[in-house]
C-alpha cells in the first residue's frame, strides 16, 4: 500500500513537473514577441554595417511578429516599444509615435519608450519634445539617457 501511494505521489509530482515546463516553453523563446525582437536585434547589427536595406527587410519580418505579440497579448509596454522602433525605422513616424505614447500611458517611466520617442522627435525637428523625454530619463543612469543626450546634442547621427 506505501509503495502504491508513493509511486501515485511520484507520478503526481511528475505530471506537475512536466505541464510546468511546457507550459514554460510555450511563452518563452518561442512567442512572437521573442521572435520579433530577436529579428530587431539582427536588423539593427545590420543598420550598424551601413547595410540599410537589408535591415529595413529585418524590420518588416519583425513588425510582423510584433503585430501577432500585440494582438495576443494586447498593450505590452516592451511590445508597443518595439512596435513604434520598427515603424519609426521603416519611416512611418506617425504610426511610431502613436505606439510610442500608447506604450507610455501605460508605463510613463519606461527607458526604452522615452528614449526612442526622444529619437523620433529629434528626427522630426521637435527638440523642445525630445528634452522632455530626456528629463524623465535623467536619474535613471542609463545607456537611454546617454544615447538620447548625444543624439540631441548633435554628437551622434540618428540615422531616422
Amino acid at each position: 500500500m506505501k509503495k502504491n501511494l508513493l509511486l501515485i505521489v511520484i507520478f503526481y509530482f511528475a505530471l506537475i513537473i512536466s505541464s510546468y515546463g511546457a507550459a514554460s516553453s510555450s511563452s518563452s523563446g518561442s512567442s512572437n514577441y521573442d521572435k520579433g525582437a530577436s529579428i530587431i536585434k539582427k536588423g539593427k547589427k545590420l543598420e550598424e554595417k551601413g547595410k540599410i536595406e537589408k535591415a529595413n527587410k529585418r524590420y518588416e519580418k519583425a513588425l510582423k511578429y510584433l503585430i501577432k505579440s500585440n494582438i495576443k497579448k494586447p498593450n505590452q509596454p516592451d511590445t508597443l516599444n518595439y512596435l513604434g522602433f520598427v515603424t519609426r525605422k521603416l519611416g512611418d513616424y506617425e504610426k511610431g509615435e502613436e505606439y510610442y505614447l500608447l506604450g507610455l500611458q501605460i508605463d510613463p517611466d519606461h527607458k526604452g519608450i522615452n528614449e526612442y520617442l526622444g529619437e523620433l522627435y529629434v528626427v522630426t525637428d521637435r527638440i523642445d519634445l525630445a528634452k522632455e523625454r530626456l528629463s524623465v530619463l535623467k536619474n535613471c543612469n542609463c545607456e537611454e539617457y546617454k544615447e538620447l543626450k548625444e543624439i540631441i546634442e548633435g554628437k551622434k547621427q540618428s540615422k531616422y
